[in-house]
């Protein structure tokens, strides 16, 4: 069908409306946080050209990230987060941290370092480009269906983490409450919620530091459905090693992996150690209703509260994969280092054990090499049919 000219300038086509738009790359990066940028360096390490400069060279690459600017989640963390708290950022791939403020909000620091980090590497990134399905496509080609077009590839490395899929837990008659509901993504700061009473459900990293900021301007009360296990001591490098050899276990197995804190426990952090001192963390037992002015406790009484913060953790976001049918029937997703198996197409990081900011740059280059090693075993098996 003949495009219309733009009347306004007769020799000038209107451009192609973005969602019937088709390009194409050797390979596709989704996501653009730690794992999806450590991905994209080794890729153009191993001379794969911009699909968005050099559609034409032999080996492409693009980035599609659905973030609004450089930085991923950490663009979304809440106000009082300070570097001095966070759990360490791992320097990304060739290009070291500069100095920061320990006492620089992370949702700054850290988004600025991977803005400075773009900048010196030229990835080719798309943003915000939000991809909404993979598919199988035609010779043995995925189909990256996104809110600005498709992208055909060979392959794909998903590096979209977990901040987009947050775990909200349902309870009898929450949609009663006439209070306030947030998640910990939706979480600000503490000065919100000066004198009120604060439900905190919870027992993971994120569940800790807010409860401890929370504790000091209002009356709070802790929920978890376990008992919140603490560990003794350092949380050192072998033990580091005991929790990524568990979590590997569980994807290599394609069991779901559990919450990050279910691996390691919980530190006697010094804002845990702040809290505990408050009498912050008297745990509580889940509660089993909830009313428009509060929580029904396990034994059967009331409690009021004002706010309920579901601190209650994310899970991968992986949705938009979901056409492939890589899950299996426990719901998990079976994964040797970053490949999936059975599906050398798809490469999984910023999963299961590369979750941490270390893991994450491991396992971008990890995807790489074996991406690379598909490719070249793919064309040889071609060739050798020609």
């Amino acid at each position: 069908m003949q495009v219309p000219t733009n009347p306004a300038n007769p020799r000038t086509d209107p451009p192609a409306s973005p969602e019937i738009e088709s390009r194409a790359a050797t390979a596709v990066v989704i996501g653009g946080g730690q794992s999806g940028l450590s991905a994209g360096y080794h890729l153009q390490r191993r001379d794969f050209r911009s699909a968005l400069d050099h559609p034409e060279a032999e080996e492409t690459f693009v980035v599609l990230d659905a973030g609004q600017a450089p930085g991923g989640a950490w663009r979304h963390r809440w106000e009082s987060l300070r570097m001095a708290t966070v759990n360490g950022i791992f320097d990304l791939p060739g290009f070291a941290q500069p100095p920061v403020d320990p006492d620089e909000p992370s949702r700054m620091a850290v988004p600025r370092y991977f803005d400075a980090f773009e900048e010196a590497t030229a990835l080719p990134i798309l943003r915000p480009v939000t991809v909404t399905a993979v598919r199988p496509g035609l010779d043995g080609n995925l189909v990256v269906e996104t809110d600005h077009g498709s992208w055909i590839t060979r392959a794909i490395i998903n590096a979209t983490g977990t901040w987009s899929n947050p775990v909200l837990p349902h309870y009898p008659g929450q949609e009663t409450f006439t209070g306030t509901q947030l998640h910990t993504r939706d979480y600000v700061s503490a000065d919100r919620f000066a004198g009120s009473r604060v439900a905190v459900v919870g027992g993971g990293i994120s569940a800790l530091q807010q409860l401890e900021e929370i504790s000091r301007v209002a009356t709070t009360f802790w929920y978890t459905r376990r008992e919140p296990v603490f560990r003794d001591g350092e949380f050192d490098s072998s033990a580091g090693r005991e929790v990524v050899a568990k979590v590997a276990a569980d994807v290599e197995a394609g069991r779901p992996t559990g919450s990050v804190v279910s691996y390691t426990g919980l530190l006697w952090t010094p804002y845990a150690l702040a809290a505990e001192a408050r009498g912050a963390l008297r745990r509580r037992r889940m509660f089993t209703a909830i009313g428009p002015t509060g929580v029904r406790e396990a034994d059967g009484t009331f409690t009021p509260v004002d706010t309920i913060l579901w601190a209650t953790g994310f899970r991968p976001a992986l949705a938009h994969l979901d056409p492939l049918g890589l899950r299996n029937e426990l719901g998990g997703i079976q994964v040797r280092g970053t490949q999936v198996v059975g599906e050398p197409r798809v490469h999984l990081t910023g999963f299961g054990p590369s979750q941490s900011t270390v893991g994450a740059n491991r396992a971008g280059r990890e995807a790489v090499t074996a991406l690379v090693r598909h490719f070249r075993r793919k064309d040889a098996q071609e060739f050798s049919w020609a």
